[in-house]
């Protein structure tokens, strides 16, 4: 960030200050729990075994939105887009490794966090948030608390390895605060105890169930491995047959993955699914211990609480382990929101809304300055106060320039930059095995997404795939 861009963001956040300070006290707080690489197997219990009672407690407490989206499948330039409020394609930030809040592109952004900050709010940050460099003067712009962040560790055991630290699974037999998560949760729940005079916006960043596979041992002995279904029932084998060839390449982006324990090795598979499913227990943990620590704290009847995933996640879906593909398995998210008072608790809102409409649901709801740069989300405090509301826009997930996708909720369409299409009908075929493109006449519903198609992509800040 340069001098005179941060002398700027210093006057302006002493003015916002100033102007909010007299109804600092009756705008609610926010609670944020971002997850990393959590897909649906637990969340909605979509494959079957998965135990995750600390989500479905809070569901029950939220209203929960089933068909919500990331906007970039993939940790950095999701988050880039969510904490601006602005899609990739406005931006650059579309690939993992292109550290976009150091880039001039992004000089004149104003972060969520620092947005609160502005308005008044104490601010506070820690674990897996930005996953990205920031400058010390945005960090101090952002933050009242020294975020700390923590890392992937600890990696699995030599002998749980498969081709290298980063990837399968194990059990862990050293103290639970050996773990990131458990520490920036210990941090959370200290900040909840304690008394605070102006609201506060609270981040936390889970690294869990992001690979290293690995969790406290209790984790692993929730599940009998051989047990658990197997394959996912989202599985479907010689499913990239129908696929374009540019669809094909971004499923090989992780491709030595699926090499080393994927079809060919199906008791690495089965160890690989067990590793998720302990990691996504772990993270349900992690998550329950900091919301029930607010729930008896005197902030609870005044909250908002969200928790996202920053993508979604294949475990062996189209042949494919991680993200970074525009397929449902990436793109599609787990994303629940609590009102204060529990408005609508435990209802579920068909509307296709992305992680890009936090930015201006906070703004909405907290009576925040719009940031400069504008956002491209929508409010969703329709949705939230109206479940049944109808919502009229796609959910739209991009990677790269010009790789786009879309969902209504009843189909999700895909467009690659060399023109090459995917459609899918999730009524008939929820985890798009059938590639329906081709169809003639379907050819409406594709005009009807290819709307949405942005005229103009950013160029790109760089960045690697996967």
């Amino acid at each position: 960030m340069t001098p005179r861009l941060f002398i700027g963001l210093a006057s302006l956040a002493a003015s916002f200050a100033f102007n909010f300070a007299s109804q600092a006290n009756d705008r609610p707080n926010v609670l944020f729990i971002i997850a990393d690489d959590l897909n649906h197997y637990g969340f909605s219990h979509e494959q079957a075994g998965i135990q995750t009672p600390h989500f479905d407690t809070f569901r029950e407490s939220a209203v929960t939105f089933p068909n919500a989206v990331c906007n970039a499948p993939s940790c950095v330039p999701s988050r880039a887009s969510f904490l601006s409020g602005l899609y990739p394609y406005s931006t650059g930030s579309y690939l993992n490794g292109s550290d976009p809040w150091t880039k001039p592109a992004m000089d004149e952004i104003v972060s969520l966090p620092e947005i609160f900050k502005q308005a008044g709010y104490i601010t506070w940050g820690s674990g897996k948030v930005f996953h990205t460099k920031i400058t010390p003067e945005r960090k101090e712009a952002a933050f009242d608390n020294e975020p700390w962040a923590g890392g992937f560790g600890p990696f699995l055991k030599e002998e749980d390895q498969m081709g290298s630290k980063w990837w399968g699974a194990g059990a862990w037999d050293g103290p639970d605060t050996d773990f990131p998560d458990v520490v920036n949760a210990e941090k959370a729940i200290a900040f909840l105890n304690e008394v605070h005079d102006r609201p506060f916006f609270m981040v936390l960043g889970l690294w869990r169930p992001h690979t290293p596979f690995t969790a406290p041992q209790r984790f692993f002995d929730q599940y009998d491995r051989d047990t658990l279904p197997f394959p996912p029932a989202s599985f479907q084998s010689g499913d990239l047959n129908d696929v374009p060839q540019q669809g094909i390449e971004l499923s090989r982006v992780w491709g030595e993955r699926w090499i080393v324990s994927g079809e060919s090795d199906k008791e690495k598979w089965r160890d690989i699914l067990w590793g998720y499913a302990a990691t996504t227990s772990f993270a349900d943990e992690t998550t329950g211990r900091v919301i029930e620590a607010l729930d008896a704290s005197p902030y609870a009847d005044n909250t908002i609480v969200i928790f996202v995933s920053d993508n979604g996640y294949h475990v062996g879906e189209k042949e494919h382990f991680e993200k970074s593909t525009l397929w449902s398995a990436s793109a599609r998210v787990p994303f629940a929101i609590r009102l204060p008072g529990k408005q609508n608790a435990a209802a579920v809102s068909d509307a296709t809304v992305g992680l890009i409409d936090i930015f201006p649901t906070l703004v909405d709801y907290c009576s925040l300055p719009q940031p400069p740069q504008g956002t491209d989300g929508l409010s969703m405090r329709p949705a939230l106060e109206q479940p049944s509301y109808k919502w009229d826009r796609p959910a739209i997930t991009v990677y790269e320039v010009d790789h786009f996708s879309a969902t209504d909720g009843s189909y999700r369409y895909i467009r690659y930059g060399d023109g090459s299409e995917e459609l899918y009908d999730h009524s008939s075929d929820p985890h798009e095995f059938e590639n329906l493109a081709d169809e003639p006449r379907l050819a409406g519903i594709k005009r009807r997404f290819q709307k949405w198609i942005p005229e103009r992509w950013a160029p790109s800040l760089g960045g690697r795939q996967g």
